[in-house]
């Protein structure tokens, strides 16, 4: 025992503050989700999958098509923040061009 005030252990001061191992949670992922509808066209459904989502061609035509067919299409899965602000791009580019696109977000 080291000597300093009576009743006190110095190598208590010393002890290293032990720290949790516990990893960060990964944050919740949201599906970006384009909706069919009867006036945007098919070649506006892909401009907005190649240029907000940076699909390649073959991708944004199958995604278009699943739109189309199914009625609705996953264009990408991102983080809550990420994935309001593609879909809030979407819906602004589709009402500057005169499209009714309807694009939401969903928890996966």
């Amino acid at each position: 025992m080291a000597k300093g005030v009576p009743g006190q252990d110095l190598d208590d001061d010393l002890d290293v503050q032990k720290q949790d191992k516990t990893k960060p949670k990964r944050p919740k992922l949201y599906k970006v989700l384009l909706h069919n509808d009867d006036f945007t066209t098919m070649e506006f459904v892909v401009f907005i999958l190649k240029s907000v989502f940076h699909k390649n061609e073959i991708d944004a035509y199958k995604i278009m098509l699943a739109v189309h067919n199914a009625g609705l299409g996953v264009a990408g899965v991102y983080p809550y923040e990420i994935a309001e602000a593609k879909c809030s791009k979407v819906v602004e580019l589709a009402r500057a061009n005169e499209f009714p696109l309807l694009c939401t977000t969903e928890e996966e």
